[in-house]
């Protein structure tokens, strides 16, 4: 019988991946408490079921590597290596969030660790990640470019554009969809006829894979192949992970109206963090204290964010006009 992804990756590996999706999960999760309390100012589109998808993917990217991401980012910016007390920072408005408090969640940026920005705009990471792969190319830095989107994103003009021109000057970009199977609350069977978005790579004479965007073993080695191909010189990959939100589309949005708790339940029972975990109980029981050390310094991490985000500073009135050109 042929092993899975997860049976082939090594263990130590795999325990890096559970880490990095705790990490995301519990940042989400507490996200959630604070905004339900009033704390976090503007709007959040939390990532919370979907954690494979950065995990597996950031994993594989250098340092000088460039992520392009989406309203729902927060996860791929702690993937990318973002600071959690930047992220959290930037997040409650304060001084010393990644974009001074100024961006808030769909427009956080930190270039520092080549976190090129959320984005409030469905698709617009597309053509900008195929610019900075175009830059990439022409610097000749050997970087490579990833860009996030949703499933909504692929019947956009900025999609097709993007991919495009990213497959004719055969630049080092990874269009990575996150077909989480609802744009806001709208099914994507009822959105588009072709609902494999793999498939449309076909158009564009470049490669085209789906993948289990909850098992992240799969999404390491998928993004691993289209990595080291967009950075060999191969060119533009687009990845398809399928995928699913546990929440609702926005917080506040409790995402009952256009799916049933029967859906969601199912999804559940696939939630990428507990399969793993089981995963790694059943190969080796002597993983149990590694997992349990790991989500105990995950929860020193997080509170160290917490607090210093929540005793950081605002940012000065005087300063209102920084930053603005026109």
């Amino acid at each position: 019988m042929e092993k899975t992804a997860a049976e082939k990756t090594d263990v130590g590996l795999l325990l890096e991946l559970y880490r990095k999706m705790v990490e995301i999960r519990e940042f989400e999760l507490k996200v959630q408490e604070l905004y339900r309390k009033g704390l976090l100012p503007g709007f959040v589109h939390l990532y919370i079921g979907e954690e494979a998808v950065a995990a597996g993917v950031c994993s594989n990217l250098e340092s000088q590597d460039l992520v392009y991401s989406t309203h729902r980012g927060h996860g791929h910016a702690v993937a990318k290596g973002v600071p959690a007390r930047s992220v959290m920072a930037e997040l409650w408005g304060k001084k010393t969030g990644a974009s001074g408090g100024r961006g808030g969640s769909m427009h956080m940026y930190a270039p520092d660790y080549g976190f090129m920005g959320t984005n409030g705009i469905v698709g617009a990471g597309i053509p900008l990640a195929t610019g900075a792969g175009l830059s990439a190319k022409l610097r000749k830095s050997g970087q490579v470019v990833v860009t996030f989107f949703g499933d909504g994103a692929v019947n956009c003009g900025s999609f097709h554009e993007g991919v495009n021109f990213g497959a004719v000057w055969n630049l080092p970009v990874v269009y990575v969809c996150e077909n989480n199977l609802y744009a806001t609350e709208m099914a994507f069977h009822r959105a588009t006829k072709n609902t494999s978005v793999q498939s449309r790579a076909a158009a564009y004479c470049i490669p085209g894979v789906e993948v289990d965007g909850n098992d992240v073993a799969a999404v390491y080695e998928t993004a691993k192949e289209a990595i080291n191909r967009a950075r060999s010189g191969g060119g533009p990959t687009l990845v398809e992970a399928r995928t699913y939100r546990f929440v609702g589309h926005h917080e506040g949005d409790p995402g009952t109206d256009y799916r049933t708790a029967e859906e969601v339940e199912q999804w559940k029972r696939r939630c990428p963090i507990k399969t793993l975990q089981e995963k790694l109980l059943d190969d080796d029981v002597e993983t149990r204290d590694s997992i349990r050390e790991i989500e105990e310094e995950v929860q020193r991490w997080l509170e160290d964010a917490v607090q210093f985000a929540k005793e950081s500073p605002e940012p000065s009135a005087a300063t209102v006009l920084d930053h603005v050109f026109c």
